[in-house]
């Protein structure tokens, strides 16, 4: 009932100690008080010139008269009202002399409450036979019934704090089962509470990794699982088992074709985390939803490079926009679309000073409109760190395993991290030089030959994703060397695939290496371009890699097991695939393209302009086609005359232009990583005059056509196209 002040229900106190020959008179600021339900008090004020007393008709009702130097109140005190919904009265009397008024007290009745605590509503129960007991928030009477047997409920009494006894029994299936518990009462809506129990996997000696793989309600069999050593293969009830020592701390499926996985912060939940020690048991499910993906587009976009610097976050802005409309446009035609990284999203040596990371690149990467399967780089490892396992922890706490595979339609996807860190130097506060060797570890070597012993049809496309290359670039008769330490390892591994891609990174360059009838490399440059320079405040304004090419992205269009392929230039259409040049018109000299650049920076200019420092006279063209491969085929023609094409290694004069000049201009030297290079996806035709017009047309191996009409002359900008 509640404290009340310690005082009788009769009582009279004296208001105002002198007599007075007045006759008597009481006025009261109000004679109506309302309470809620809950206990509280209120006063009154009053004026009299008679000594006052107060009487209360009810107990649950107490006043007393408080005086002091200047005013003089009745103060009202409540209890509580117990009573759901129904209001109650008293009556204050108050007297002086002859003079009386009756102060009227209303109380509401309590509000009427059903209800259970938010994380009350889902109760989740492993599958042995367990009673669980939870609060019901209630002032009336309600009745609780399940919708499965195997669910019971108990209400209890209600004095008891947790009122309400959910008993379930053992669960003799694999499949998690859900039961439903109503609460009901009248005048208030249902209340539920969903009961979810998990299967019952049994132990198996030796294995401390089990789980179910289910679509809905059913079993998924023949999901390729793995902890990145060990693999397995669910069976009919969609059940697995790894004999894991839980050394890289996941637990990963090899997303089967025609299925996906739910996404979380952009990326496919394909994996799940394994905190238990080794040698303890861990369940781990996983939850499926079939789609129709047999015709898809992957789209690899390498070396994004985010660290808030070079304006790099708005020129990615516009990437957005070209990333996100190729997106839409697949998807309006029924195509399904997923993004594969090749490495590098960050740069690691600002992940300190510019607070720039991996969680900030998912801020980013979460603006493209699908999801993505990510890739290891160097500059994504800590450069605080010089152990190869450590320095990749924060990758695989933000983003996910290193190493893994997935299904896409019919085509199996392998992603691999073939960098084995050194980051000689590295400690904690002090940043490494990032060293590295170029291999995939063994490891991951013995765990692919097992991944790959599970794909069934060796004749559909095979996608092998790592972020530095496999291949040096090729000469310009398509010979190439093995780069990766342990490249002919890796490549062994393929045997018996009739069609390998291996899709990678770093270089900031385009170039294709056809190694053999099954293999084939796609070195793709970078969406960053020249790591955002060319494109940053004030310089050149356009965007370009180190090989000419615009910085963009691959695209993959799969359908059932065809697979083809092409460059997306950032803001260009499809269409774009090549450039070309005067080389007539170009010289490239400090007083046009450094015109700022003092006395000993002018002076470097020809050395990074090179054969373009002289001028040309020999009436030549040049053609960047940045997509090439042997497949393709380049003609030229003058008139009706066709001319000969001969494939040349040089490098691209626009990219000299757009980097080296501008950072001349400002008495700044290029860093060496990011000057133009030699690349040998150039062409070259000598013409009759140097004012006449060609007629320049491009099959890619698809045969599809690119064509350009070459007015000439035609001059070196910034803005060439």
């Amino acid at each position: 009932m509640g404290r009340f002040f310690p005082y009788m229900l009769l009582f009279l106190v004296l208001a105002g100690c002198r007599q007075s020959s007045e006759a008597p008179f009481l006025t009261l600021e109000t004679t109506s008080v309302v309470f809620g339900p809950e206990q509280a008090g209120q006063t009154v004020s009053f004026r009299s010139n008679a000594d006052v007393a107060v009487t209360s008709s009810h107990s649950w009702c107490m006043a007393r008269i408080v005086s002091g130097n200047s005013s003089s109140v009745i103060e009202i005190r409540v209890g509580p009202n117990p009573v759901v919904g129904q209001e109650r009265d008293a009556g204050l009397t108050v007297s002086a002399a002859t003079e009386s008024v009756v102060i009227h007290v209303k109380q509401r009745g309590t509000d009427a409450f059903l209800f259970v605590d938010g994380a009350d509503t889902e109760q989740l129960f492993t599958g042995d036979g367990a009673l669980r007991r939870i609060t019901v928030n209630a002032n009336v009477e309600f009745t609780a019934s399940s919708s499965h047997e195997w669910c019971r409920t108990e209400i209890l009494p209600d004095e008891t704090a947790d009122n309400l006894n959910i008993s379930v029994d053992r669960n003799t299936g694999i499949k998690e089962r859900t039961a439903k518990v109503t609460l009901l009462a009248s005048g208030f809506d249902p209340v539920e509470i969903t009961v979810q129990q998990e299967g019952v996997i049994a132990d198996q000696p030796g294995m401390t990794v089990k789980g179910w793989v289910s679509c809905g309600s059913e079993p998924v069999a023949g999901v390729v699982v793995s902890d990145g050593h060990e693999v397995a293969v669910t069976d009919a009830n969609g059940v697995y088992y790894l004999p894991s020592q839980k050394q890289t701390g996941f637990v990963f499926i090899s997303m089967p074709g025609n299925y996906e996985t739910d996404s979380r912060n952009g990326i496919p939940q394909f994996f799940q985390r394994l905190e238990a020690p080794a040698a303890t048991v861990e369940r781990k499910d996983f939850a499926l939803t079939q789609v129709n993906n047999d015709r898809h587009a992957v789209l690899a976009i390498a070396d994004w490079h985010l660290a808030n610097r070079t304006a790099d976050l708005a020129q990615f802005n516009n990437c957005l926009t070209d990333i996100n409309g190729v997106i839409d446009s697949y998807r309006a035609a029924g195509v399904k679309v997923y993004g594969l990284t090749l490495g590098d999203m960050t740069w690691d040596t600002y992940w300190y000073s510019n607070h720039f990371a991996l969680p900030e690149y998912l801020t980013q990467m979460k603006r493209v409109n699908t999801v993505f399967f990510n890739t290891m780089g160097n500059h994504d490892n800590n450069r605080y760190i010089t152990d190869d396992r450590m320095a990749e922890q924060p990758f695989r706490d933000i983003i996910g395993p290193t190493w893994y595979s997935f299904n896409l339609g019919k085509i199996h996807y392998v992603v691999l991290d073939n960098i084995q860190y050194i980051n000689t130097g590295g400690a904690q506060g002090v940043i490494g030089n990032g060293n590295y060797n170029d291999m995939v570890t063994a490891d991951q070597i013995a765990w692919l030959k097992k991944d790959l012993a599970k794909v069934q049809d060796k004749s559909a496309p095979l996608i092998v994703a790592m972020h530095i290359h496999l291949y040096n670039q090729p000469n310009v008769n398509n010979a190439a060397a093995v780069h990766l330490d342990n490249g002919q390892e890796l490549i062994s591994c393929f045997d018996g695939f009739a069609s390998v891609h291996v899709l990678t990174g770093h270089l900031h360059l385009n170039y294709r290496v056809n190694a053999s009838a099954t293999l084939m490399e796609h070195n793709t440059a970078a969406v960053c371009a020249t790591w955002w320079w060319t494109g940053n405040t004030g310089h050149a304004g356009n965007h370009i890699c180190k090989d000419g090419s615009v910085g963009g992205y691959a695209v993959w269009e799969m359908d059932g097991k065809n697979a083809e392929w092409y460059y997306k230039s950032i803001g260009y259409p499809r269409s774009y695939q090549f450039r070309t040049y005067d080389l007539n018109t170009i010289r490239i000299t400090a007083a046009q393209y450094a015109p700022s650049a003092n006395t000993a920076y002018a002076a470097k200019v020809p050395t990074y302009a090179g054969s373009y420092a002289g001028g040309n006279t020999a009436n030549e063209a040049l053609i960047n086609v940045w997509g090439y491969d042997r497949d393709w085929r380049i003609e030229v023609k003058e008139n009706e005359t066709t001319l000969p094409v001969t494939r040349v290694s040089v490098k691209d004069p626009l990219h000299i232009i757009s980097y080296e000049c501008q950072r001349l201009n400002r008495n700044t030297d290029p860093t060496a990583d990011f000057v133009s290079g030699n690349s040998t996806h150039f062409f070259k035709v000598t013409a009759s005059s140097a004012v006449s017009t060609l007629n320049i047309k491009v099959t890619d191996r698809f045969g599809n056509v690119y064509t350009e009409t070459m007015t000439r002359p035609k001059q070196l900008t910034v803005n060439s196209e």
